[in-house]
């Protein structure tokens, strides 16, 4: 018995007796990502319509697809690094931000400043070093990475900068060390005292690069959150690690010596908000993982954290109970910042709708142009 011929006329015989046969996308409908013949992704965002060179409008067939990735799954795989890591960026900032404060120190007569910052900064370089040893598993492995010398690889050069700067510090730090101990260690002690100025200053010149390469290091990935922030992060960086070297150095030293300590603080504190708030709003869709989840609650932690330090050092010049209070509020915004930036960038790496979002509407801003300036067409 034969199928009677629609209105149209007659149709192409379907001996399987579905409809997929003449309908390509029937059953595609609930996968997420999937599209069939319709418009391509971006188009018939304005009124549901298709624009044109003209300005003329086209009804669009099908619906716009949705931001989601192939069955949901993310487009970016997300970093493989655990707590190690943001331990490990918040060490770096502290060491570096100490070397600069005991070399300040010691070229301008204040001890304990100078001996506070070369051992706290010896200090943060060894427990640094541990876990990012801890994170790629054997010591060999950050030795390889010095076989060669890479100035496109921000890895690379990080390593190189880690490695300029670890001998100097070791050595200031290990003086203030051995000065401390009953023993005088004969010739190497003096020779030790006599390369601790040198070494301090050595990597105070290098300790800046310390405190921002981390920040590159981030950004030069493909985790939406992170390589959103390339122009701020460095800035936000190297505030926290001057805010937290400063407050570290006000719990440290005496009050009478710690204003450069309690300036540096200050000033760190003030480039870190200011260079987060610009962060923010440069950041597009991704901006969002600073305020939700763990990063949302360690992000409000740190800017209320920092700015109560911040606060705290215009009083800790004249109580010792204030410029404890403040340090540690300093440090404690710090830490919250390294772990917050960190989370973030992995939330977004697990939600699709960071990767894929962003890049339509790049897609659809370099289609209009030719619309909006007809003679670069």
């Amino acid at each position: 018995m034969s199928t009677p011929n629609p209105p149209g006329g007659p149709t192409t015989p379907n001996p399987t007796g579905r409809d997929d046969a003449r309908n390509p996308t029937a059953g595609r409908e609930g996968v997420p990502g999937s599209q069939g013949p319709g418009p391509r992704t971006g188009e018939g965002r304005s009124g549901g319509r298709r624009r044109g060179r003209g300005g003329r409008g086209e009804q669009a067939v099908v619906p716009d697809a949705t931001f989601t990735s192939y069955y949901g799954r993310p487009v970016v795989k997300a970093s493989p690094w655990e707590a190690d890591i943001p331990a490990y960026l918040f060490l770096g900032g502290v060491a570096a931000g100490s070397s600069l404060l005991a070399a300040g120190g010691d070229l301008t007569g204040r001890p304990a400043v100078r001996r506070a910052g070369r051992i706290a900064a010896l200090g943060a370089l060894a427990v640094s070093f541990a876990a990012l040893v801890h994170d790629l598993g054997k010591p060999v492995r950050f030795v390889n990475m010095l076989r060669v010398i890479k100035p496109t690889s921000p890895m690379s050069v990080g390593t190189w900068i880690l490695s300029a700067y670890a001998p100097g510090t070791a050595l200031a730090g290990a003086a203030e060390v051995a000065a401390l101990l009953p023993w005088s260690f004969g010739w190497p002690g003096r020779l030790l005292r006599a390369s601790a100025r040198p070494g301090g200053i050595a990597a105070a010149v290098i300790a800046p690069g310390v405190a921002s390469y981390t920040a590159v290091l981030l950004t030069d990935t493909a985790t939406p959150a992170w390589h959103s922030a390339y122009r701020e992060l460095p800035f936000v960086f190297v505030g926290s690690a001057a805010a937290a070297a400063g407050g570290l150095s006000m719990i440290t030293a005496p009050t009478a010596q710690a204003g450069p300590a309690r300036r540096l603080a200050l000033a760190g504190a003030a480039t870190e908000l200011t260079a987060e708030t610009i962060m923010e709003r440069s950041m597009g869709l991704s901006e969002e993982t600073l305020r939700t989840g763990t990063a949302g609650t360690l992000m409000r932690i740190s800017k209320l954290s920092t700015a109560l330090g911040a606060a705290g050092t215009l009083l800790a010049g004249r109580s010792r109970v204030a410029a404890v209070l403040s340090g540690l509020a300093l440090l404690t915004g710090s830490v919250c910042t390294r772990f917050g930036i960190f989370h973030a960038g992995q939330a977004s790496a697990r939600d699709p709708k960071y990767t894929v979002v962003p890049q339509r509407e790049r897609l659809d801003e370099r289609d209009g142009r030719p619309a909006q300036d007809p003679a670069g067409s």
